[in-house]
């Protein structure tokens, strides 16, 4: 990871020897006065993924957050000697690391609601309600990938996790708005083709061997559900962004949501219930299995540390 800071003159020395004495951090570049607003000296470094967590917590303290600024980049590749032995300083794996200011600096960013969200939110139940019409799974899938609800997930996770109650309350708050105005946009929508005479409650009730399973949830529902959740946070945290697509394909949120508002519109009463309970169910799995994710990382990573640092310790008294 690649950390960009602007230090108050009154702290920089201090940052910078301590930055140069941690062997997990490389590439180390400080300019003197470059920085304006904030005023201060920039100071630039590579950094180990497992070193980041425990280096921006140092920086937190030394009120680098409040009087000057912090900010990290993904390094795409580093081949270089230096780097290859900052990272054998570090131990563990870089994926297993999770740097949490930044788990949280984007779960914020998630919650904050822009309008962007509600429109692809409400083509994408509108692709789901078309998919429902056509019974194409195409469409089905089409809808899921549009469909932007996860991240506003995991952001809840992450509230739940850390026990942020704004963030909690903005990412639950922002997962009902959504939905509510994607389904109320797709019922109204609805109702224009009824009255056109392009869909009637046949389209609905009729056999649907394809997109069938959207109203109709089971007990592989919330498997799936939980699965994708797990996949979905682990995924965010390590930093592969690319395993996201698989999680949307995954779940079934966004096509239960257009099929509940062609239901409403079409007054099918039996669709309503199951399609809302498709959707409530896949919510709430992915939403709790989140959170153990979350914790069982944190767990997982500080017993990983513990044991290595008293191996660490223990080879030390041999050699002694």
């Amino acid at each position: 990871m690649h950390l960009r800071l602007i230090v108050p003159p009154d702290r920089s020395e201090r940052v910078l020897n301590t930055l140069v004495d941690d062997p997990r951090v490389t590439s180390i570049v400080r300019v003197q006065g470059a920085a304006h607003r904030p005023a201060g000296d920039m100071i630039e470094c590579d950094v180990t993924r497992e070193a980041m967590s425990e280096i921006l917590s140092w920086l937190k303290q030394q009120g680098l957050y409040d009087d000057g600024a912090v900010a990290m980049s993904s390094v795409d590749a580093a081949p270089s000697r230096n780097a290859q032995a900052a990272e054998k300083a570090a131990p563990g794996a870089p994926d297993d690391a999770v740097i949490w200011d930044a788990v949280v600096d984007q779960a914020y960013n998630e919650a904050g609601g822009s309008w962007v969200y509600y429109v692809f939110l409400t083509l994408a139940t509108m692709i789901a309600a078309v998919a429902v019409v056509t019974d194409s799974s195409i469409l089905v899938v089409g809808a899921m990938v549009v469909g932007p609800e996860f991240g506003v997930v995991a952001a809840l996770a992450v509230g739940l996790f850390l026990r942020k109650r704004g963030l909690t309350e903005r990412s639950l708050s922002l997962l009902v708005k959504g939905f509510v105005f994607a389904i109320v946009l797709t019922t109204l929508a609805a109702l224009l083709a009824r009255a056109v005479g392009w869909i009637d409650v046949a389209d609905v009730t009729a056999d649907r061997p394809l997109t069938g399973f959207i109203w109709r949830p089971d007990k592989w529902s919330a498997v799936v559900a939980v699965l994708a959740g797990c996949a979905g946070v682990l995924s965010q945290t390590a930093g592969r962004g690319n395993a996201l697509v698989g999680v949307f394909i995954s779940v079934t949120t966004v096509p239960a949501a257009g099929d509940l508002a062609l239901s409403l519109a079409l007054w099918v009463p039996d669709h309503i219930g199951g399609a809302a309970a498709q959707l409530g169910i896949n919510l709430a799995g992915m939403t709790a299995a989140g959170v153990v994710t979350l914790v069982l990382q944190r767990r997982i990573w500080r017993l990983y540390l513990r044991a290595k640092r008293r191996r660490g310790q223990a080879g030390a008294r041999v050699e002694a």
